[in-house]
């Protein structure tokens, strides 16, 4: 493997420098309330060189969202192709979400709050991002049903929206210093979905 120079590590390190701060600053002060000269103060870059790798404020926004989709997707699949009980996959997969969102919890703060700021185009990608994920996640949730695994009283689409609408306000609740730990939190949300999926 080639040894990477000091300039093409700096050169690297700009768009990360970059989405460090907007995550820091979206999430403390707001998205509309951060201006970019405040993002590229703290980066310590100029505009041109934001502007180098982003288009908009926007565009910052919208990949503070697709980097945690992009590591919980290469995740959910992972667990999706291996062998083994539907229901363990389920369940590893519902606890898996749990857990990843808690440990980014700056980047869903910030989807929670400021996603319906973004433009119509970006909000589209944002949602399609998102809806291939929710499929994945659905297609564990039939196939456990077409096995008898789990109930078919209530439809795929339902159990999932419901779940994920209780993964996506863990950032209006949850605190570092609860009793309870990330996996811990994970793997109750993961049994009352479980539960919920009995077959009768």
């Amino acid at each position: 493997m080639p040894a990477v120079t000091p300039d093409e590590s700096a050169e690297s390190s700009v768009p990360r420098r970059l989405l460090a701060v907007a995550t820091r600053l979206f999430a403390e002060k707001g998205f509309d309330r951060t201006s970019v000269q405040e993002i590229v103060d703290a980066a310590n870059v100029t505009k041109g060189a934001m502007y180098h790798y982003f288009d908009s404020k926007d565009d910052l926004l919208a990949e503070i969202y697709a980097r945690v989709l992009r590591l919980q997707m290469s995740r959910l699949a992972e667990i999706a192709r291996q062998d083994g009980p539907v229901a363990e996959r389920v369940r590893r997969a519902a606890a898996d979400v749990v857990v990843s969102t808690i440990d980014n919890l700056d980047d869903a703060t910030i989807s929670f709050r400021s996603l319906h700021q973004l433009s119509p185009a970006k909000q589209r990608e944002v949602r399609d991002e998102r809806r291939r994920y929710h499929e994945l996640f659905r297609s564990l949730i039939t196939e456990g049903q077409e096995r008898g695994v789990f109930t078919d009283r209530v439809p795929a689409d339902i159990v999932v929206d419901f779940y994920f609408g209780s993964v996506h306000h863990l950032s209006t609740w949850y605190h570092p210093e609860g009793a309870l730990s990330p996996q811990q939190i994970g793997d109750h949300y993961a049994d009352l979905l479980l539960t919920a999926l009995q077959s009768a």
